[in-house]
């Protein structure tokens, strides 16, 4: 059997205000050239396919474009995909009806029966191979909100409450499998030891609980394909656990490694091998800085002029970063004049005075931080700390993080 592993598309993503969707059309043309070539068994896609709960149009419909494109030209594909902790569970789940007749199976939230029993066979896929026969069984966990893993049944204590989950589930998936039938388990999940992006990864933690650990997944389970860290890694060096990352880089933070696909294979029960499919970036993400002011500006001069012949899509997002000795209230018209004719698109300039790394705004007038930057975790302990003139202390941070889990629920409600 032949898996596709991919996750973190975050259709409909704004980078400082620019959408993305041209860079999102290129990497699903790229993905159904690869299907077509590789003819897999089994496309996974573990979570965060939107990057908020509510997701404009444009995006919504390129995800279900792919899908009836890549039914089309390969019927016998089974796609599987789960909910991030940026989607709606309900949303993700809404088409599961119409999806199931294209060969996708669409997960978004766990549920329970009437005894308090985890309702495993809704999250058990079978997974044919090219022949039709039952290769493997994939285990579908979608990111696990506290709501959903907590309450008369298992308590209130969230990580137990995951722990639970996992061990229902592959207890029954291994009820339900013959010899020689793969456990594939698809996850939306921060793990502990993994390396995290700056900017665009809204932190897992609740409360004060801490990064799930691979101990979760058993020998049992062939290959884990993990969403939700955007750079490509193993899970403490294990070949079977691993996050693919995102299709392409969500800040610019992610500028400095290969944007990729893993295509996995099996031999009943046995990884055989696990390869990257390096992605093509469609629009390369520039940085420049941090440094003085003078030498920026020469930089920018010396960046290529537009070529009216060139597609404009395909221009370069660029980031600029200054270090000031002192407030430069016309920093953005002289960042923007140097900049006119070049074939870049500046999206941000962010600016430090030079010795304390505090960020200051454009103008150089006072210290500002953008939201962006910020965690809501960050954003309430600041204002505190205005409010109150004293540090937040940890219990009403780990109240805070269940109230904004709350919050977060009641937005995916489409």
């Amino acid at each position: 059997m032949r898996l596709f592993h991919t996750s973190d598309w975050h259709l409909g993503q704004n980078l400082h205000g620019q959408e993305r969707d041209f860079e999102h059309a290129c990497f699903l043309d790229w993905l159904l050239r690869q299907l077509a070539q590789h003819t897999p068994d089994v496309l996974l896609i573990a979570g965060d396919i939107f990057d908020t709960v509510n997701p404009p149009v444009k995006s919504q419909e390129r995800l279900y474009n792919f899908i009836v494109s890549a039914h089309e030209q390969q019927p016998l594909l089974t796609i599987v995909m789960i909910a991030g902790n940026h989607d709606s569970g309900s949303r993700i789940e809404l088409p599961a009806p119409l999806m199931r007749r294209l060969r996708t199976h669409a997960l978004g939230r766990v549920l329970w029966l009437d005894d308090g029993q985890l309702d495993a066979e809704r999250l058990l896929i079978p997974l044919p191979d090219a022949s039709g026969e039952i290769a493997g069984w994939c285990l579908a966990l979608p990111f696990l909100r506290p709501a959903e893993v907590t309450g008369a049944h298992l308590g209130d204590d969230y990580l137990r409450g995951i722990g639970q989950v996992h061990e229902w589930l592959i207890a029954a998936a291994n009820a339900k499998r013959k010899p020689g039938q793969a456990l594939i388990a698809i996850s939306h999940a921060h793990m502990a030891g993994g390396s995290v992006s700056q900017d665009s990864e809204r932190s897992l933690i609740i409360g004060n609980a801490e990064a799930l650990p691979a101990s979760l997944f058993g020998p049992s389970i062939s290959y884990v394909a993990l969403g939700h860290l955007h750079k490509p890694q193993k899970v403490n060096g294990e070949e079977r656990i691993r996050y693919c990352g995102s299709p392409i880089p969500l800040s610019f933070s992610e500028i400095g490694y290969q944007h990729q696909i893993l295509d996995i294979e099996l031999d009943g029960e046995s990884l055989l091998s696990v390869e990257p499919r390096l992605i093509p970036r469609a629009v390369n993400l520039q940085r420049l800085g941090p440094a003085p002011l003078a030498d920026v500006l020469s930089q920018l001069a010396e960046l290529p002029n537009i070529d009216l012949l060139a597609d404009i899509q395909r221009q370069p997002w660029l980031e600029v970063r200054v270090r000031l000795d002192e407030p430069q209230p016309d920093l953005r018209q002289q960042v923007e004049t140097a900049l006119q004719g070049k074939a870049v698109r500046l999206v941000r300039i962010a600016a430090e005075y030079a010795g304390n790394g505090s960020r200051e705004g454009v103008d150089g007038s006072e210290q500002l931080i953008e939201l962006d930057q910020l965690t809501p975790q960050e954003l309430f302990s600041r204002a505190w700390q205005e409010s109150y003139g004293s540090e937040v202390d940890e219990q009403t941070l780990n109240d805070f993080a269940v109230l904004l889990q709350d919050v977060q629920m009641e937005s995916e409600q489409p």
